[in-house]
């Protein structure tokens, strides 16, 4: 019968090889990296918060609804043309079954309808404006609304003073200087003076300044994204 002996060294090495097995963990994958459930739970919970947190809801404002306004430049009939653009901001906030949509501040860009100089001796000066976007959260959205209009002053009342009171005076100058004949020419003479007076400073442009409160009314409804 044959015996075999167990040597030192074949203890020492079975040893070796329990202990290094022993020292693989199961959290590990192949590349070493961690597998942690608890890590995984975390990255879905933060994912979660921030879908919550930038998620949107569509809002659709009615037509008929009031944007009113404050420019943020100044329009002139005199300086400005059919066609031009402006700018400006919300004045109060716009709110559908009374829950905020769009705050006050916004910012809406617009233009000229109609931008007409006032003539001298006759033509009155005009502005007619109107909306076309305005930014909610970052985004700008068409709209359309009602136009509003600035008429300028009528200058007829005013030239015909003017001219009708350079006849006048005319004609005393002339009655003085020449008799009957004199008046005659001195009429003649002072309607045209009145005339120039009046085509000199007869002009009445209109100018709205920065801050000029204007209000516009939607014609069309608006679907905009609101943040929930």
């Amino acid at each position: 019968m044959r015996t075999t002996l167990v040597g030192p060294c074949s203890v020492l090495l079975a040893a070796v090889l329990l202990l290094g097995g022993c020292a693989k963990t199961p959290e590990a994958g192949q590349d070493g990296a961690s597998a942690s459930p608890a890590g995984g739970a975390e990255k879905k919970s933060g994912g979660l918060l921030g879908s919550l947190l930038g998620s949107t809801k569509p809002v659709a404002i009615p037509e008929g609804t009031e944007f009113n306004i404050a420019l943020e430049q100044t329009i002139a009939s005199d300086k400005n043309q059919t066609g031009d653009t402006f700018e400006g901001s919300l004045a109060a906030p716009v709110s559908v079954d009374g829950k905020l949509v769009i705050p006050k501040g916004a910012a809406v860009r617009g233009h000229l309808v109609e931008a007409k100089e006032s003539g001298r001796l006759k033509g009155v000066a005009r502005l007619k404006l109107a909306l076309d976007a305005v930014e909610v959260g970052g985004t700008s959205y068409d709209i359309q609304t009602t136009a509003v209009t600035r008429t300028g002053g009528d200058h007829k009342k005013r030239n015909t003073v003017m001219i009708g009171g350079g006849t006048a005076a005319g004609a005393v100058i002339g009655g003085i200087a020449g008799g009957g004949k004199g008046a005659l020419i001195g009429g003649v003479v002072g309607a045209g003076a009145g005339t120039a007076g009046a085509a000199a400073t007869g002009k009445k442009d209109i100018s709205l300044g920065p801050e000029t409160p204007l209000s516009f009314k939607l014609t069309q409804a608006v679907t905009v994204q609101v943040k929930q």
